[in-house]
């Protein structure tokens, strides 16, 4: 068991939070909950030991392993992505070094009686005691095993990690824990660079595979899908509810609308008393009972309501102008980047009014079919927008195109029209934006604010096809609802690239699945696809052993 003991962080005086205390449990899987700001990925730290915490202390077993994955990492480049893999098991490796060696040595010396000779058997006996107690593993099937459930090809194995991106460098770092065995893990926003199936094999290694967890997620699909306790960090202290998250809004709603009661409640008695004490103050035979209500005011411990995100904004697009039947249609479309094919020979069409889902492996094409339409990139085959499209376009890259001269405010003043003009603020702080943020220049936002800037100027534009390629990395869980039902209202033809299931499903009523240089049409919901792949991937399975 590990245990976090009155725990308090404070910067400048102000306390993050205040004596913090909760245990964690083998096999408890907790989503650590709070708004942007409260303090998850600090406490995250602090647990992982790499934050010190102003007052209080977590203890754990002497043995206890506890991993830790930080949202922003980078693995070194010196090595190949299997060797960096490998260092997973390092501290086994070193320990079988070290015995090889002391045995070496007690072969080779003669001082049989010297204290130092002693002193080697102690050592080898305590080295032997701890290699042996480890479970014989084959580590380099198992560095496969795992390299491979999260979405890295054989081929990669050699390559160095220098050559991947910084979502794929994450996987390695997430490989290396869960090749540990840890006793806890600790995950801040694992998901965000991950495509769906390898999702999905986190799920089920975490569920069956992990004996403790703690998460933040903005994946309400996978914190549900993984965790049996929620955490909530909100002003300052900690609620502990033994459920999934969506449970936990529920029990959270009904808690802050008992708190919302006792504090009315309370607000009535304490304006009786002050009626009390100014109708009689100066009444010399009431002296006695104003006194003693006075004393009672001062005695009353005023009832806290939890903050609630009031933020029920109802963002919708403008209407989508009309456009032809078929907003794209391609043809024997092909694409190739030297000798490497990204697909080949690809025909579909896109009706107008159709939501799609674009989904498949890293690597296998989405995002430049997804350039290929926006005319970004040469290609082979026919592709044709049809009559009267008009693209609304979210490219990953679509916060480095802002006009960093301009301030938050003004980059969205100089496109609304209509009456969304008196909302703009409203508008700016559904999306996190708000007191003097509103203010600071463009070129002083970090990544992730440009991006939610970016998400709000393509929400006031008219337009009639829609492509969001990979829209919500960047967005808590308000927020991405937030655009959500923007997009469910929304009238056009919508093209979305996103591995984040939850956002998907209720909005794509079609599925194209990228893979094999080839793009497959379903005709399904994502519920539906993901429910069929699952059995596809299990015939896979039986067929591959069966070679």
């Amino acid at each position: 068991m590990i245990s976090v003991d009155s725990v308090s962080v404070e910067f400048n005086g102000s306390a993050l939070f205040s004596n913090i205390s909760f245990n964690i449990n083998e096999n408890d899987r907790i989503a650590l909950m709070g708004k942007n700001g409260a303090g998850k990925s600090t406490l995250l730290k602090i647990i992982a030991n790499v934050q010190k915490p102003t007052r209080g202390k977590v203890s754990a077993p002497r043995d206890a392993i506890i991993a830790y994955l930080p949202q922003h990492l980078l693995t070194e480049d010196n090595c190949t992505v299997f060797q960096e893999a490998s260092k997973a098991f390092a501290k086994i490796l070193d320990m079988k070094k070290q015995m090889e060696s002391l045995n070496h040595q007690l072969e080779t010396r003669t001082d049989y009686e010297s204290d130092d000779y002693a002193r080697i058997i102690e050592q080898v006996s305590e080295l032997s005691e701890k290699y042996y107690s480890i479970e014989e593993i084959n580590f380099d099937a198992e560095v496969e095993k795992t390299l491979i459930g999260l979405g890295f090809l054989r081929s990669d194995f050699t390559r160095p990690t220098g050559e991947f991106s910084g979502g794929w460098r994450m996987r390695i770092e997430l490989a290396k824990i869960l090749l540990q065995k840890p006793d806890l893990v600790l995950l801040d926003e694992p998901t965000n660079h991950m495509d769906i199936e390898s999702i999905q094999w986190l799920e089920d290694f975490l569920v069956n595979n992990a004996k403790a967890v703690i998460v933040i997620s903005h994946d309400k699909m996978f914190v549900d899908n993984i965790t049996n306790r929620t955490i909530e960090v909100t002003m300052g202290r900690i609620y502990d509810y033994r459920t999934n998250y969506t449970h936990y809004l529920q029990l959270r709603r009904e808690r802050r609308e008992q708190q919302q009661k006792q504090f009315d409640d309370q607000a009535k008695q304490i304006a009786d008393i002050q009626e009390f004490i100014d109708r009689f103050k100066g009444t010399y035979s009431k002296t006695l009972q104003v006194q003693s209500r006075v004393k009672m005011l001062e005695k009353i411990e005023i009832i806290e309501v939890d903050e609630v995100d009031s933020s029920a904004l109802n963002l919708k697009f403008p209407p989508a102008p009309r456009s032809g039947n078929y907003p794209v249609i391609i043809e024997g479309l092909t694409k190739k980047y030297g000798t490497h094919t990204v697909f080949q020979d690809v025909s579909l069409t896109i009706s107008r009014g159709e939501r799609i889902a674009f989904v498949g492996k890293n690597g296998e094409g989405k995002s430049t079919l997804v350039k290929a339409i926006m005319g970004e990139i040469e290609y082979e085959g026919k592709l044709q927008l049809g009559h009267g499209s008009l693209i609304g376009y979210f490219a990953q890259n679509q916060a480095s195109l802002l006009d960093e001269s301009l301030t938050v405010f003004q980059t969205i003043d100089q496109i609304a029209v209509g009456d969304i003009r008196t909302k703009i603020k409203d508008i700016l702080g559904a999306f996190m934006f708000s007191g003097d943020a509103i203010d600071k220049k463009v070129k002083m936002l970090s990544g992730g604010e440009k991006t939610r800037l970016a998400m709000i100027k393509l929400l006031l534009q008219p337009v009639n096809l829609l492509i969001l390629d990979e829209p919500t990395n960047h967005l808590d869980i308000k927020t991405k609802e937030i655009l959500k039902d923007a997009l469910k209202a929304f009238d056009g033809t919508m093209i979305l690239v996103s591995h984040d299931r939850d956002f998907l499903d209720g909005l794509a009523t079609k599925v194209f699945e990228f893979g094999n240089k080839r793009i497959k049409e379903h005709f399904e919901d994502i519920t539906g696809f993901l429910r069929n792949k699952k059995l596809e991937n299990l015939r896979e399975i039986e067929r591959s052993e069966a070679k």
